[in-house]
C-alpha cells in the first residue's frame, strides 16, 4: 500500500509540474473547500484515530506573496481514558472559525509552498468525557501556524495540501481537566486536502515574467553595447577565429556563445538579463528542430578545479530546465560541465570573471 501511494504521489507532482501555472494576479479572490483529518496532540486523555472533519474557505490575495483567508470547519476527535467501569471513549466535536494570514514562498511555480499563522475560536461540544464539572458545551480562543502547497490544475483551480497546528486556550477540549494541570492549554493538529476555486481576478501580475518568458512588445533591457565592450576588451586573438553570436544566423554554425547569459559568482542561478537572450535561443531551437546542441557549462577559477567542474555542470543543467520548459524537446539537448576550461577573458578583472561564468551552446 506504501509503495502505491509514493507511485501515485510522484505520478501528480511529474504531471501538475507539466500543467501552465494559473494566472498570477496582484489581487484576487477564491474559495476552498475540503476533508481535514483532526486529531488531538497535546491532551489530558489518549488521542485516538476515528476522526474526520471537513472546511470552507473565503481567501484574499493582496500581492504575489500576501494572503489572507476566513475558514471555517467542523471536526470530530476522539480520545479514551480509564474509569471505573474500564475504558470509556469521549468524543469532542468542534466547529472552528479563523482568520489566517498566508505567505507564500514560491508563487511563480505550479507546485507553490505557503506558510500560515492567526487566530480564531472553536465552539467544542464534548461527550461522555472524563471532568464532570465542565461545561458540555463552550466557546475557546485559538492558535493556528501551519503550512501548505498548493497544486495548479488549470487557471481557475487549485490542489490545497495543508498541515496546520492548533493551540487553545485552554485545558477543556478533551473533556478533562486535571487539577495539577488546570491551568494548560490542549492542542491538536489537522491534515487538510481540498480545492480552491478562483472567483475573481484582479491585475495580471507580472512578477513572474523572468521566469515565464517575454511578453510580445516587452522592451529589452538588455545592455548589448555593455556586453560588446566587455567582448572587445577581454576576449584573446587567440580565439578571433571562433564565431561569436548572440544567436545562430545560419543552421551551419559550429558553436553558439550565448554572450549575456551569465551567472552569479558561485551559482547555478541564471542572473535576470540572461532570461531575453535565453528566449532568444529558445524560439532559434523551435524554429530548427532538427537542431541539437550540447549546454557547455564554464565558470572562473575562483574555488577549486573539482568544485568549479560540478559547478559548471549546475549551470548546463540550469539552462537545459529552462529550455524544456519552453516547449524544446529534451532529446535534442545534452549538458557538459567544462569547469574553468578554456577562458574568454581574463580572470583578474571582476568583469572579466564575469565573462568566463559562461554557457555555450555546441551544434551537432
Amino acid at each position: 500500500m506504501k509503495k502505491l501511494l509514493t507511485l501515485a504521489t510522484i505520478i501528480l507532482i511529474v504531471g501538475l509540474a507539466e500543467v501552465s501555472k494559473a494566472q498570477l494576479a496582484k489581487d484576487s479572490w477564491s474559495l476552498g473547500f475540503g476533508f481535514k483529518y483532526p486529531r488531538f496532540l497535546s491532551v489530558n486523555t489518549t488521542a485516538l484515530n476515528g476522526n474526520y472533519g471537513g472546511y470552507i474557505s473565503l481567501q484574499r490575495n493582496f500581492s504575489e506573496h500576501i494572503g489572507a483567508r476566513f475558514k471555517a470547519g467542523y471536526g470530530h476527535m476522539e480520545s479514551s481514558y480509564f474509569s471505573g467501569l474500564g475504558e470509556v471513549t469521549a468524543t469532542t466535536n468542534i466547529i472552528t472559525g479563523d482568520l489566517d494570514f498566508l505567505y507564500y514562498l514560491a508563487p511563480c511555480e505550479p507546485v507553490s509552498p505557503y506558510l500560515f499563522g492567526g487566530v480564531g475560536g472553536n465552539y467544542r461540544m464534548l461527550s461522555d468525557y472524563l471532568t464532570p464539572t465542565l461545561e458540555e458545551n463552550a466557546f475557546i480562543m485559538q492558535f493556528n501556524a501551519g503550512a501548505g502547497i498548493e497544486w495548479c490544475l488549470d487557471e481557475d483551480w487549485k490542489l490545497v495540501t495543508e498541515f496546520a497546528f492548533h493551540q487553545t486556550s485552554n485545558s477543556s477540549l478533551d473533556g478533562a481537566v486535571m487539577a495539577a494541570e488546570a491551568s494548560g492549554n490542549d492542542s491538536y493538529i489537522g491534515l487538510s486536502l481540498g480545492l480552491q476555486y478562483f472567483i475573481d481576478k484582479g491585475t495580471p501580475s507580472k512578477y513572474c515574467q523572468l521566469y515565464t518568458g517575454i511578453t510580445q512588445g516587452q522592451k529589452d533591457l538588455t545592455d548589448y553595447a555593455k556586453i560588446e565592450e566587455m567582448i572587445k576588451a577581454h576576449i584573446p586573438k587567440e580565439i578571433t577565429k571562433e564565431i561569436v553570436v548572440e544567436k545562430p544566423a545560419k543552421a551551419f554554425v559550429e558553436k553558439w556563445v550565448l554572450v549575456g547569459v551569465n551567472f552569479d559568482n558561485n551559482s547555478s542561478k541564471l542572473t535576470a538579463e540572461s532570461y531575453p537572450l535565453l528566449f532568444d535561443a529558445v524560439k532559434t531551437l523551435l524554429k530548427n528542430p532538427d537542431m541539437k546542441v550540447e549546454i557547455e557549462g564554464y565558470t572562473d577559477n575562483i574555488g577549486s578545479e573539482s568544485y568549479n567542474q560540478k559547478l559548471s555542470e549546475r549551470r548546463a543543467e540550469a539552462v537545459k530546465k529552462y529550455l524544456v520548459s519552453k516547449g524544446v524537446a529534451e532529446s535534442r539537448l545534452t549538458v557538459l560541465g567544462k569547469g574553468e576550461s578554456n577562458p574568454v577573458a581574463d580572470n583578474a578583472t571582476a568583469d572579466g570573471r564575469a565573462m568566463n561564468r559562461r554557457i555555450e551552446f555546441k551544434v551537432q
